[in-house]
């Protein structure tokens, strides 16, 4: 039992670390307060945060629309509108 843990333990310092992305806009109360808890996370986790504005593209406006912020973690979005903080914390505990 103690060699599985030391195995996952092991497997998963070596992994890159996830990449973080918040699709955003200007003036968009919600995406700051987003990004304020991945910033948070990002020092004990140490994830790569970007963020992309949505009205950069019109493909990306008309994909995300007025539902911003959207959260992705490793391409699979994983929030919309708001982060919830315990969820995070167990998608960054398994990677």
């Amino acid at each position: 039992m103690k060699l599985a843990w030391l195995w996952s333990w092991f497997t998963r310092s070596r992994q890159s670390p996830p990449h973080i992305v918040v699709y955003t806009r200007r003036d968009c109360h919600l995406c700051h307060v987003a990004w304020g808890q991945l910033e948070r996370q990002q020092q004990r986790y140490g994830f790569r945060l970007e963020a992309v504005d949505v009205d950069s593209d019109s493909e990306l406006v008309a994909r995300y629309g007025d539902s911003v912020p959207v959260v992705t973690i490793d391409g699979k979005e994983r929030f919309r509108g708001r982060v919830n903080e315990v969820l995070l914390r167990r998608l960054l505990r398994g990677n």
